[in-house]
């Protein structure tokens, strides 16, 4: 097994569901915050991962806490049906660390980084029931639909003329990897001294839209707050502003939420120094208010 990645804005997410008695980590990855959870004193954590390499990785770093920790293979769509089969209503916290895993990008074959060589996959479940890859994305959607999903998805400016590259180099011959993408993009982009790798947005926007992530955190949030007891909280760790913005405003506008972080928390210097890939991160919480009793039809 690799090395166990570093958890970004651990100390924050400890420090905001520290004495729970139990909590769901919807995104649970290589098992880093729940482990530092249970270190911490929380009861239990159930893991939630949508990619089968994450439970069986978590399950393997955090069998020495026994029961205290099970690890289930579930969209974060499906928090709800999960909880209710585990028998875990109500908990005392949920935790969101969005995006992709360091875990999926440093493995080459998933095809989710385009600083390595590997086949264009990018499905964070790689079985026949995960939908269409990321090879088959680039191949076969319209050049129409490929510019509205770079735009939308990734935020770049540039992505009429990336999906016209795009089909144009698709006609000549299937574009299958990784680093042919990479190229086509760098192409197709103007190049700019101390610019982010051009092909960052294209590819964000690709796995966004593989992996159907906007819309599964949407299905996700209320069932989140449904599940909460009172004074129980819910955190979510984004990575860019699609995420951020749907959580910001799922959390301002549920009635039964108090908002905790009136803006973002954010890595420290030291942790951004430490941990690269924490330098976008952005944690928002927010806990569920105590409410009213009603008492034969009158609050």
């Amino acid at each position: 097994m690799d090395r166990p990645h570093h958890p970004v804005l651990v100390a924050e997410v400890v420090a905001l569901l520290a004495g729970k008695a139990l909590v769901i980590d919807a995104t649970v990855g290589s098992g880093g915050h729940a482990e530092a959870l249970l270190e911490s004193g929380v009861g239990a954590v159930i893991g939630l991962d949508r990619d089968p390499e994450a439970i069986r990785e978590s399950s393997v770093r955090l069998a020495r806490f026994g029961s205290r920790f099970r690890g289930i293979r579930a969209r974060f769509s499906q928090l709800d049906e999960v909880a209710t089969r585990a028998g875990a209503s109500p908990v005392g916290g949920v935790l969101y660390d969005l995006g992709v895993s360091s875990m999926q990008l440093d493995r080459a074959g998933r095809g989710f980084s385009y600083r390595s060589s590997g086949p264009l996959d990018m499905r964070m479940e790689q079985d026949t029931e995960a939908g269409p890859s990321a090879e088959r994305v680039v191949n076969t959607y319209s050049e129409e639909d490929l510019a509205r999903i770079i735009f939308e998805h990734g935020e770049e400016r540039f992505s009429r003329r990336i999906a016209r590259a795009i089909v144009r180099a698709r006609s000549r011959l299937p574009i299958s990897t990784t680093d042919e993408l990479v190229a086509i993009v760098a192409g197709a982009v103007p190049k700019r001294r101390g610019s982010p790798h051009p092909a960052r947005r294209t590819f964000q926007a690709l796995r966004i839209e593989v992996n159907r992530e906007l819309e599964e955190l949407a299905a996700s949030l209320p069932q989140a707050a449904s599940l909460l007891e009172p004074a129980g909280r819910m955190a979510a760790i984004s990575y860019h502003s699609l995420e951020d913005r749907i959580v910001k405003r799922f959390l301002a506008g549920d009635q039964r939420l108090a908002v905790l972080t009136r803006k973002p928390l954010r890595p420290t210097e030291d942790e951004r120094r430490a941990n690269p890939r924490a330098r976008s991160a952005r944690l928002r919480a927010a806990e569920r208010i105590q409410e009213r009793v009603h008492e034969e039809g009158v609050a």
